[in-house]
């Protein structure tokens, strides 16, 4: 049954989670300069794939049963476990989702996706045992796989495209918005060139400005660090900056 299937992803994803955390967690070396948090996007990303392979494996399965006869066995111990299941899963996604918003973890968020499709499938085995119970034929088992893989594939979606962005350097906030934010800056006449990719929780953004000609060494540098404290503040996340400066010799604004 896909129950069965699904505790070996288990094991795998958890196994997998706890290698991509504990790399993640290594602080920047020279040879890692930007850290080591894309470990935890590849852990991610990697429990997405285990979810799509595993959820195809049920659809194969599945249609395999179409053509083999078997019986199912019900006992009430059996009925009994697997609601336990469900509730401890119910439990544990919700804590998992939340912790991982706090902590802004991949694999949290990742593991919460992974643990809802454990609801699904849990509610799908308790659909066929009760039904072949009340006298359904045991191909309901069948019918109701392919909903649960459909759950399963979801969920898979969801994991993936949650990571891939960050894993292929997306553009992490919008050029409008920087501008937004910096237009009331006096000494800044021009932004182009704005650059950014990271993660929810930490952008590394690089840009170039153009300033008054006259402006020297230590105001600009002044400057550079006001910015960098008020898009920090402004975006509410850690914005790891670099500018290029650049002298307005037309001292015109091109922007503003």
């Amino acid at each position: 049954m896909a129950d069965g299937l699904h505790s070996i992803s288990d094991s795998a994803s958890n196994i997998v989670g706890i290698i991509g955390i504990t790399m993640a967690s290594k602080p920047r070396d020279t040879e890692h300069p930007y850290g080591h948090k894309k470990f935890e996007t590849i852990s991610s990303i990697f429990i997405g794939l285990m979810l799509l392979l595993l959820g195809i494996n049920v659809i194969k399965t599945s249609i395999s049963k179409l053509f083999i006869p078997y019986t199912l066995t019900i006992t009430i111990d059996s009925l009994i476990i697997i609601l336990i299941t469900l509730i401890i899963n119910i439990f544990v996604a919700i804590y998992e989702n939340k912790q991982g918003k706090k902590l802004n973890s991949k694999i949290l968020i990742a593991d919460s996706i992974h643990t809802k499709s454990d609801i699904f499938v849990s509610i799908g085995v308790l659909v066929t045992l009760i039904g072949v119970k009340l006298g359904l034929p045991p191909t309901l088992d069948t019918f109701v796989s392919f909903i649960v893989a459909f759950f399963i594939l979801h969920a898979s979606y969801e994991i993936i495209k949650e990571n891939i962005s960050s894993l292929t350097d997306k553009i992490m906030i919008e050029e409008s918005v920087v501008i937004d934010i910096l237009k009331d800056f006096a000494d800044i006449e021009d932004i182009h060139n704005i650059r950014s990719r990271g993660y929810k929780d930490h952008i590394f953004l690089d840009m170039h400005i153009k300033v008054d000609s006259k402006l020297n060494v230590d105001e600009a540098h002044t400057l550079v660090h006001k910015i960098e404290d008020t898009l920090n503040y402004r975006l509410n996340k850690k914005v790891d900056l670099i500018i290029h400066v650049e002298p307005n010799k037309n001292n015109k604004s091109d922007y503003l």
